[in-house]
């Protein structure tokens, strides 16, 4: 069993835990459940946790130079242990991410927006969700509800930012700093893939046009062309009966 092979076969078990995970994080964080409530919900929290460290401990044991592999993945390790940075677990849906791109289709750009767009979404309702996690039991958070939490994710990701909504912990402002981070880089792919559009839809028409302004001009070229190519067939031939005639007078003028 190797390394990649690994990732293959773990690849859909681990986007399952992911989505439990997701799952029951939402439930706990929007429904606020007290502790006697939420039982069944931290469970499957738990659930998935573990399947999260069985798959570092088996990629950790795989690793060609595990020495390497381990401080490559050092926030992996960080993120399993410390709870406090439990909203980090749904940078697992990335894997979800990469997964639904390769099965968008075969064309780059349509691969492309399917991945952007999926990915705006996902960020807009994680960064929602971890950052409603640290700010709704804060007593100056002004953060309270989901809906606020979507406002501002919004806002953020989207660099408007208009300062009605505001994290004020540290994980929340964290986790406001990742979600501006991805934000300006998807808003960076949503504009180059538009100017990559208009700019080969602009190429296009500038062939199109630049072809037929070309055939037009070999047209206007021919046309004077092919009438001297006639005249000059025309004196050919008159040229060449004139010499057959006197040929044929000569050779008369020769006979005894």
């Amino acid at each position: 069993m190797t390394l990649e092979r690994w990732r293959r076969i773990s690849e859909w078990p681990m986007i399952g835990a992911a989505l439990l995970f997701l799952g029951a994080y939402s439930v706990q964080v929007i429904a606020d459940l007290p502790d006697s409530a939420g039982t069944w919900a931290d469970d499957l929290v738990w659930i998935a946790w573990a399947v999260f460290v069985a798959d570092y401990v088996v990629r950790l044991w795989l690793a060609p130079n595990r020495g390497r592999w381990f401080v490559r993945n050092l926030h992996e390790l960080v993120i399993l242990a410390l709870p406090a940075l439990r909203p980090l677990r749904l940078l697992r849906l990335v894997t979800f991410l990469k997964v639904f791109q390769n099965r968008a289709g075969a064309a780059l750009r349509g691969r492309l927006v399917t991945f952007v767009l999926g990915a705006a979404a996902l960020l807009v309702y994680c960064g929602a969700l971890a950052t409603l996690d640290a700010e709704q039991n804060e007593p100056q958070a002004n953060i309270h509800s989901f809906a606020d939490a979507l406002w501002w994710a919004l806002t953020t990701m989207t660099t408007v930012g208009y300062g009605d909504r505001y994290p004020v912990t540290g994980l929340g402002r964290l986790a406001a700093a990742g979600l501006m981070l991805s934000g300006i880089a998807v808003l960076g792919v949503v504009t180059a893939t538009i100017a990559s559009w208009l700019v080969e839809n602009v190429s296009k028409e500038t062939a199109t046009k630049t072809a037929e302004a070309i055939g037009q001009a070999v047209e206007a070229v021919d046309e004077p062309l092919e009438e001297q190519i006639r005249t000059l067939t025309q004196e050919v031939t008159r040229l060449t009966a004139a010499l057959e005639a006197r040929t044929r007078g000569a050779a008369g003028t020769d006979a005894p």
